[in-house]
């Protein structure tokens, strides 16, 4: 054989060294950072770990043969397409061809077609050449294109580069993202869509970095839009939300917060895998973004449960994007704990077991809590969710409430709660419909469809739903002290122009919740507060019974006035009315419609008091039930409630209320002297005289003072809210309302242990007034 001459007598290694390099790095296959194909969701270190847990995990085996089983009806037949990355993972994984030439029958032909654009779209002034259809093709070609990059002739690539680039990559940038060309801004579409159409894009950019120049540089200017996405704080001249809350979740929905991060959470991995090392936007709202879906769960038997305000569905759960958390390093055992919670195919966005994606992300679960390491209470301010329960464990009870905007997916709710008990979502929420159907803006998007209080037939303006709530409702001063747990909402933003006051107040007390509504409106009128109850309903007396499965309430009116205890209505026409009002159901065509009730007090009034018992019942059966006394005098009205040998006495101060001006509300209740909006003590029952040291728990809401018996119990400058809990010599409290509180509270002894807003601080105490002071970070 001939030998070869080299020049200088440089070494044959040497002279292949540099020709490789510079041939691969010229065609970009070896550029700095970059890895071979594939390179998106399945590298070969993935697939390598998921061949050996195949062999070894039982439960991963028989998830793999639903993937394979699924894939391999895909092979000659049905939507290889949408399922693309069941084709992918089979190929990778088995390196049999006739996965690969599916998938690479169904590129060259998706690629080869003219357009992706959805002809609804075009219509539009400028048409809209990119939508959730073209995300979806992009994210079909990427994932395909990189599971079977080696197996294309050059030929090939260029087809189905240049179809996702010209139907893709192009519309999608150019409409969403790139200065010169761009059509829509953050505030107009900057919700889901906007995440899935430029997360797709540049998904799809990513996968085609070895062959189109200047698709790595798409790829880093979505990474940097993404940031600007993520901190987008809305706009107060076209009434537009907040994108995302500080701690985590977004005002859309369960099922469009699950959807649209998970979009960004898909680009951000795939863009770590593709080029590590790389510097993406620095988030630190990521680490709490896990925490939401969990907060907003409710753990059943059976399916787990979530908060559905909005276009939320029960059954969604942000299993997806917590468990792509845990593959971009936000790690937690909580995370493990949720993820084992959700079932296979419990809905349809999920990354489970038994998908591609899913089986190669899944974490180890050896090591799951029975619990998450979690407060029972969470208020996300940015958005106005929160949460309350009495357990972390399955078919506890848990109430959420929800305010803060209306706007596409969010409905007319301002302070509407849903009530989940004993494995039920007891009181619900009507939930929605096929945004095209005239029941979804005419009924499900308005406030009938919720749990609040109307003023003739009114509440928020319909025409919110499509132009928004121009002033906000709030959530705030949540207070979680175990037995005891508060909330206040205030709705009077949203429907000030039926509403001149609106708060709504939940005092959770055992076993029983009391929903405190103060309304005023600007003329006399009927006010009625709504239910929406989700199991069987009848009037039981004075009660409104509620019973599903397991599950069971009653929901007892007390103020302005009671139902009535028998049948005969005509005879007390005083007395609240039960009105039965037929609407639609959602998403059940069998049974298109169902009742929901109307509570009324019959008298024009301008302005009023509900106070509303919701007693949770151990079962349908339970007979040991709370006692509930009314309470009530010219500037006070009230409730004593005996449960579980303990009384609890609550005053709602009428002189408190926002109609005097300059005067403070001092009153007094039963030998208490407060200036209080809401005042609250118990002790043990059968106390006759109760003085300081007999009360087990004291609750404030707007206050500055408590005396009894010319003894000062608590004192402050400004009106705060408050929660103390006695336990023999150690004091548990919650105390907040202002950036700075110096207050004091009496006690016989210095505290043995003190917890203030649930931190241990050693107490200082002087004479018989331990001495506090509560400064916020914000101060």
């Amino acid at each position: 054989m001939k030998k070869i001459a080299l020049t200088n007598n440089i070494p044959l290694w040497v002279v292949m060294f540099f020709l490789f390099h510079s041939v691969f790095t010229t065609n970009g296959v070896l550029a700095q950072n970059q890895k071979l194909h594939p390179y998106l969701f399945f590298p070969k270190a993935k697939i390598d770990v998921l061949k050996e847990r195949i062999k070894t995990d039982t439960f991963i085996n028989n998830n793999w043969n639903s993937i394979l089983k699924e894939a391999d009806g895909l092979v000659n037949k049905g939507d290889a397409r949408a399922k693309i990355d069941y084709l992918a993972i089979a190929y990778l994984v088995t390196n049999e061809r006739k996965y690969a030439d599916r998938i690479k029958d169904v590129l060259l032909k998706l690629c080869s077609q003219p357009t992706w654009s959805n002809p609804e779209m075009l219509q539009r002034n400028p048409p809209w050449t990119s939508d959730l259809q073209t995300a979806d093709r992009c994210w079909s070609v990427a994932i395909g294109y990189d599971a079977i990059y080696s197996t294309l002739s050059k030929d090939e690539r260029k087809i189905i580069v240049d179809g996702v680039v010209r139907n893709g990559i192009k519309p999608a940038l150019n409409e969403w993202v790139l200065p010169d060309t761009r059509i829509h801004t953050l505030n107009s579409m900057g919700h889901n869509w906007w995440s899935a159409c430029v997360g797709m894009a540049g998904i799809a950019s990513l996968a085609i970095m070895d062959d189109y120049p200047e698709a790595k540089n798409w790829a880093e200017t979505v990474s940097k839009a993404f940031e600007e996405w993520f901190f987008f704080n809305g706009d107060e001249l076209q009434n537009k939300p907040k994108t995302m809350d500080s701690k985590g979740g977004m005002y859309e929905s369960m099922n469009y917060a699950q959807f649209g991060v998970s979009e960004y959470f898909f680009f951000r991995l795939a863009f770590t895998n593709a080029l590590p090392g790389k510097p993406q936007p620095k988030l630190d709202g990521l680490k709490h973004y896990a925490e939401w879906f969990m907060h907003v769960c409710y753990p059943r038997t059976g399916q787990l449960f979530s908060l559905n305000f909005g276009d939320g569905e029960l059954s969604v759960s942000g299993e997806r994007p917590v468990k792509l958390l845990q593959a971009l390093g936000y790690e937690s055992l909580n995370n493990l704990w949720y993820i084992n919670l959700v079932a296979n195919n419990q809905h349809r966005e999920g990354l489970f077991p038994n998908t591609p994606i899913g089986i190669v992300y899944q974490p180890d679960i050896s090591k799951v809590p029975k619990l998450p390491n979690l407060p029972t209470s969470a208020l996300f301010e940015d958005m106005d969710w929160a949460s309350m329960r009495n357990s972390w464990e399955k078919d506890a009870t848990m109430l959420g409430v929800k305010c803060g905007y209306t706007w596409n997916h969010s409905h007319a709710d301002a302070s509407s709660f849903i009530l989940f008990h004993k494995g039920e979502d007891i009181i619900k929420d009507a939930g929605n419909s096929w945004y095209g159907s005239k029941e979804y803006s005419q009924y499900f998007c308005q406030s009938e469809a919720h749990n609040v209080v109307m003023f003739n037939g009114k509440a928020q303006p319909k025409e919110q739903e499509y132009n928004g709530s121009p002033l906000r409702g709030q959530l705030s001063e949540l207070m979680d002290a175990g037995d005891i747990k508060y909330l206040q909402a205030n709705a009077t933003g949203p429907t000030s122009a039926n509403f001149a006051r609106n708060f709504r107040h939940f005092i959770w007390l055992g076993k029983v919740i009391l929903i405190i509504d103060d309304v005023k409106a600007y003329e006399a009128g009927k006010f009625t507060w709504q239910l929406h109850p989700g199991g069987d309903t009848q009037k039981v007396g004075g009660d409104i019974s509620i019973v599903k499965g397991k599950s069971a309430v009653l929901v007892r009116p007390l103020f302005p006035e009671t139902l009535v205890q028998t049948g005969f209505d005509h005879d007390f026409p005083e007395k609240m009315k039960l009105k039965e009002i037929t609407a639609p159901k959602a998403r059940d065509p069998k049974n298109p419609t169902e009742v929901y009730y109307s509570i009324e007090y019959p008298e024009d009034v301008k302005q009023t008091k509900f106070i509303t018992a919701i007693i949770l019942k151990d079962s349908a059966n339970d007979t040991k039930l709370p006692v509930i006394e009314r309470l009530h005098n010219e500037t006070m009205r009230g409730v004593r409630i005996t449960q579980n040998g303990k009384v609890t006495e609550l005053y709602l101060n009428l002189l408190a209320d926002g109609h005097i001006m300059h005067l403070n509300s001092c009153n007094s209740f039963n030998g208490w002297d407060t200036d209080a909006y809401l005042f609250g003590v118990s002790y043990p029952e059968n106390n006759k005289n109760v003085k300081n040291e007999d009360v087990k728990d004291y609750f404030m809401v707007y206050g500055s003072y408590i005396r009894k018996d010319a003894e000062t119990i608590f004192s402050s400058l400004s009106k705060v809210y408050m929660i103390a809990q006695k336990n023999g010599n150690n004091l548990n409290m919650e105390l907040q309302g202002q950036p700075l509180i110096n207050a004091s509270f009496a006690m016989d002894k210095k505290p043995s242990l003190l917890i203030l807003n649930k931190t241990k601080i050693q107490p200082d105490f002087s004479g018989n007034q331990l001495l506090l002071r509560v400064e916020s970070a914000g101060k």
